[in-house]
Order: structure tokens, then sequence, then C-alpha cells
């Protein structure tokens, strides 16, 4: 653990907020859910399997977050010797980490409102669960566009001249 620096710090501290704040949105969101479908199916016990796919679907957040924290483990090779890494580059990795982490812990706050109604609808309505499926996941978009830029981010080469040029550039603007 020689290697271990205050940049590596940096990365881990963006790696565990993008898992623990995605994790978090997803398990209120899954426990929104899951309190609407309980209703439900305390009613009728057969719209059950039509409810769990809408109390599952703000769980997928959590995923995302967990898979971006573990792309940063493997590029900082903790599982391995550690690499060396500069402030700027740990700065690098927490920065984005945080799309995952922001969007992720709102957009499944959000979804699981979303399957809330949906779940109402399958409880009026149960022929309808495909549509109230279909208006869960549109908010899952944004949990993958913000996925997607993590994880370009993440993968990005961080050598110190892009960082430079990246932070001169921001601070012309």
């Amino acid at each position: 653990m020689g290697n271990f620096t205050l940049g590596t710090l940096i990365a881990l501290i963006g790696a565990v907020f993008a898992a623990a704040m995605a994790g978090i949105g997803s398990a209120i969101g899954v426990g929104t859910a899951g309190k609407a479908a309980a209703g439900v199916t305390s009613e009728d016990p057969d719209k059950f399997s039509k409810c769990l796919v809408l109390q599952l679907l703000p769980g997928t957040q959590g995923i995302y977050g967990l898979l971006v924290a573990f792309l940063v483990f493997v590029k900082i090779d903790l599982f391995g010797a550690v690499e060396r890494l500069s402030v700027t580059g740990g700065l690098g990795l927490m920065v984005a980490c945080l799309p995952m982490a922001i969007v992720g812990f709102l957009s499944a706050l959000y979804q699981s409102k979303v399957a809330c109604s949906g779940i109402a609808l399958v409880a009026k309505r149960p022929e309808e669960s495909g549509k109230a499926i279909i208006l869960t996941v549109m908010v899952e978009t944004y949990a993958v566009l913000a996925l997607l830029v993590s994880l370009l981010g993440v993968m990005m080469p961080a050598t110190e001249s892009l960082l430079e040029t990246a932070a001169s550039a921001a601070f012309i603007a």
C-alpha cells in the first residue's frame, strides 16, 4: 500500500459516493413502490407479478452506481498493487462519479413516484400494466445517460496534460 496517495483516496471517495447515493435512492425508491404494491396485492394477490416489476425498476440505479464504483476500483488497480494516482487524477475520477451519484439518487426517487402511479393503474386496470412499465422506464433513460457519462469519464485516460487543458479551458470560459 505504499502507492496509496491522496489522489487514490479522492478517487475512492468518488466511487463510494456514486455507489452510496445511487444505492440510497434505489432503496428509498424500491421501498416506496413496495408499500404501494403491498396495498394492491393485499386486495388482489393475482396482481403481484405486475406490481413486482414496477417495484423493482427504481432498484437499477443502485446497480449502476455499484458498476461505476467497481470500474473506479479497477482503474486504480485497488485489487492489485494500487496505482500511484495524483490529486488531479483522483479529482478527475471523483468528478466522473458525480453524474451517477446525483442523477442515480434523484432518478430513483422520481422513478418510484411514477412506479407508484403505475401500481395504482394496475390496481384499477391490470391489462394496462405494459403502459405503466413504459412510463416508469422513461425515467430510467436519464439514469442510463448518467451511467454512460460516468463510464466515459472513468474510462478516459487521466493524463496530466489532458486534465490541465480541461482546467485551463474551464478557467478561460
